[in-house]
């Protein structure tokens, strides 16, 4: 009986609610930073949540008070092992030594001093909050002062900022002021990786270069619509107009998009993502029907890619601030990694087309049933996205001269790609009304003609000199 009572009391102590631990992983962490150089030293600002900080036992007094004068003993060896041990700082890809902790303070949810870099400095060297004030601690934000050693403020620099362990989702601002000038904000979730500060021309795009190479890979939808579009055309060579015209079309979206020429309503981007879904469904279902000609494919692969070039322009929206100021430079090297990763899957895909027409289905029922089953998918894809779609109410917007300048934009826009458009199918024209080989046997016939001709003319001189004589 004494054994049952134990168990029972066990038992009792395990149901009675307890309160949460100071353990306890944060739901949502949103960590600020300011990083500036100046003359031998970066200041790195940094304010995070006290509660995310889960293996300190901050002093209380009171019905679970911060006390704060016994805290103030705890918060840099906290500020060490959450923050300076999980950010690396780089001048000229030359790693910094640790930092010292210059000053830690403990502020208010609402204070807003965090708002410039010059007011935030002065917030944490400013004397700390009264002790006599009564403060949860998982209600407090730490403010941090770091100080590195650089050999000059005009150096280039890098951050690595592995935060992403402070919560189950950390969002991180960071602002960046360089010697020159100005501010450059990133703001970033999770772990990003090095991000430079301030990149030279190439590192932006070898970075945007990478960025579009996976891109494309990863892309289930642009996959399938490049797919549909080298179906019936499985030459090697046969597909690049298809191909220049779709890459053409998404680099001029893309480029409009990056530079605030795409229209800024929220029904946009639901819009487009349909629309991508439709024109997978179609070139599907053109294929299932048959006949398509190489010119009206390649018309129908440019008009396709205005609209992936906006769908893409949607994913690279949040790196483009990691194109410091070389915009255009990331945009085309992103266009170059979108290409590299579509001749890789051309590579791949062409050959695997055509063992699979000829060891394994007849040509016209393999292109079928490929078709189909993407048709399939498109077709889902069209109704869930045409769902979300739904949920947003269209309104004509107010006339006014924003809008009329807009539009005038847009006209300017179309017209240039009427004549774009124009060039691509005389130039596609000319190209396709050339037989195979023919430039190359025009020139050989050339080259022949020239070498006999300079042969002759070589031997009627030297017939000539030998009838003189000395």
């Amino acid at each position: 009986m004494l054994r049952i009572h134990r168990l029972l009391l066990v038992a009792s102590l395990l149901l009675l609610p307890c309160r949460a631990s100071a353990h306890d992983i944060p739901n949502d962490v949103t960590v600020q930073i300011f990083a500036k150089p100046q003359g031998q030293r970066l200041h790195l600002l940094v304010r995070v949540p006290l509660k995310s900080m889960r293996d300190f036992n901050f002093p209380e007094r009171g019905p679970g008070y911060l006390d704060l004068a016994r805290a103030s003993t705890v918060l840099p060896d906290a500020a060490t092992v959450w923050i300076a041990d999980f950010i690396e700082l780089y001048e000229d890809d030359t790693h910094l030594s640790k930092p010292q902790i210059v000053a830690t303070r403990i502020s208010l949810p609402s204070d807003h001093s965090f708002t410039s870099y010059e007011e935030a400095l002065a917030h944490v060297t400013a004397p700390p909050v009264s002790n006599d004030t009564n403060l949860y601690w998982d209600q407090t934000m730490l403010d941090v002062l770091f100080e590195y050693p650089i050999e000059s403020e005009q150096s280039h620099f890098s951050i690595h900022p592995a935060l992403a362990r402070l919560g189950l989702r950390v969002v991180t601002v960071l602002r960046f002021l360089p010697a020159g000038g100005g501010v450059r904000a990133f703001e970033f979730t999770g772990d990003p990786g090095i991000i430079r500060l301030d990149p030279r021309w190439h590192q932006a795009a070898l970075r945007f270069v990478n960025l579009g190479f996976f891109h494309i890979l990863d892309g289930a939808d642009h996959l399938l619509f490049l797919l549909c579009l080298v179906i019936p055309f499985r030459r090697l060579g046969a597909p690049i107009p298809v191909v220049t015209a779709f890459t053409i079309a998404h680099s001029i979206t893309l480029i409009a998009s990056a530079y605030n020429f795409a229209p800024n309503f929220l029904w946009f981007p639901p819009l487009i993502e349909t629309l991508i879904a439709i024109s997978i469904m179609y070139m599907a279902l053109e294929n299932i029907a048959g006949g398509s000609s190489l010119q009206r494919r390649w018309m129908m692969a440019f008009s396709f890619g205005l609209v992936h070039g906006f769908g893409f322009s949607f994913a690279l929206r949040e790196s483009l601030q990691f194109a410091g100021s070389h915009l255009l430079t990331s945009l085309l090297s992103f266009n170059v990694g979108v290409e590299l990763g579509q001749l890789l899957v051309l590579i791949v895909l062409i050959p695997a087309l055509q063992l699979l027409f000829r060891y394994a289905v007849a040509e016209r029922m393999g292109t079928i049933i490929l078709s189909a089953l993407v048709a399939h998918s498109a077709w889902h894809w069209t109704l869930d996205r045409g769902h979300v779609l739904a949920q947003f109410r269209f309104a004509w917007p107010v006339l006014t001269a924003a809008l009329l300048a807009s539009a005038l934009r847009w006209v300017m826009v179309l017209l240039i790609l009427g004549g774009l458009l124009w060039f691509l199918q005389k130039t596609f024209q000319r190209w396709g009304e050339r037989a195979p080989g023919e430039s190359w046997k025009a020139f050989a016939g050339k080259f022949r003609i020239g070498v006999s001709s300079i042969a002759r003319s070589a031997l009627s001189g030297h017939s000539q000199e030998g009838e003189r004589g000395p």
